[in-house]
Formats: C-alpha cells, structure tokens, sequence
C-alpha cells in the first residue's frame, strides 16, 4: 500500500556522495525536525525528469524555501554519482538535495515504485512531490499519467504551500 498524508516515513538509507566519497544519510537525518519538499523522479537525466520536473524546482526554489521550508530533496532510483553529476548539471548553486535510492529501497518502502522492466529501466519511483513535516508526510501529489508533471510540478507545491492549513476550531 502506498504511503499516504500522515503516515511516517519508514527508516530507509539514501546513499549521497561526500568530499570524501560514498556516504549514506538516513531518513532521520534528512527529515527529522524540519519541513521537507521531497520531490521523487523515475531517473536522472530522463527526458521528462530533466527537462520538465526537476527544472521547475531549481527555479522555484528560494520561493519554495521562503515559505518555512527547511529543505528541497529529489530522490531518485540512480546511484549517488549519477545524482551526483545530475545534481551539478540541474543546481550548480546547491540548493536541492540529491539523494541516491540506487536500489528502490526506499521507493519500494514508500509503496511508490514502478516497474519500467518492459522500457528497459527496471525498478524505478513513481513521479511525486510531497512535503514532509518532522518525518510525516503533510501532503502527497501523485502524477497519474506517465511522462505527465502537473499535480507534483513546483508551481502545485508552491500553490499548496500558499494555501493556509485548514483551521480546526474546537467547539
């Protein structure tokens, strides 16, 4: 079953690279205690990912941030080299988070993979944008149709994030 709004992210390891090589963080250490724009992505460098989902964040991204947001993270079914050099390629100014889900680890654990096998790809994540807040996930934007960034695009999460949070009034 696919991660849902107010559900926790499970304990996963994204893998990043360092000055000093291959390095994991897990999700404690991106999330916990901060409000998160996690952006998922079938691959680096796909057509759609590079040049239609992925670019609207780098554009977006100190309106993103200056609406209490802690952090923008993309997580993607690549290896953390392959984020590494999409990342200096998309935001040379590093403002967005590349983080390696080499093996659909957490792809799977969020019930958010895809299987592109009949492409050619293998296991790869469905596209999505979510915010986290403190390791919950707050709201979760699901692209339906492949190939498709509408509902998970920058723009819808700049839009929800405009949006005053419903106000629950006691009686």
């Amino acid at each position: 079953m696919a991660i849902q709004p107010g559900d926790r992210l499970p304990a996963v390891d994204f893998f990043v690279t360092t000055p000093d090589g291959l390095d994991t963080r897990s999700t404690d250490d991106v999330f916990k205690g901060r409000r998160v724009v996690l952006v998922g992505v079938p691959g680096a460098f796909t057509p759609t990912c590079d040049r239609n989902h992925l670019p609207g964040f780098v554009e977006h991204a100190d309106a993103i941030l200056a609406r209490g947001i802690d952090a923008i993270a993309v997580t993607a079914v690549n290896d953390a080299f392959v984020l590494k050099a999409w990342a200096a390629k998309a935001d040379p100014e590093g403002r967005i988070t590349f983080l390696g889900d080499g093996n659909g680890t957490f792809a799977r654990a969020i019930g958010l993979e895809a299987d592109a096998t009949a492409r050619g790809f293998g296991l790869r994540s469905q596209r999505y944008s979510m915010l986290v807040e403190d390791g919950v996930v707050a709201a979760l934007s699901l692209e339906e149709v492949r190939g498709q960034v509408g509902v998970s695009g920058a723009e819808a999460m700049l839009a929800a994030l405009a949006t005053p949070a419903p106000d629950v009034a006691s009686p």
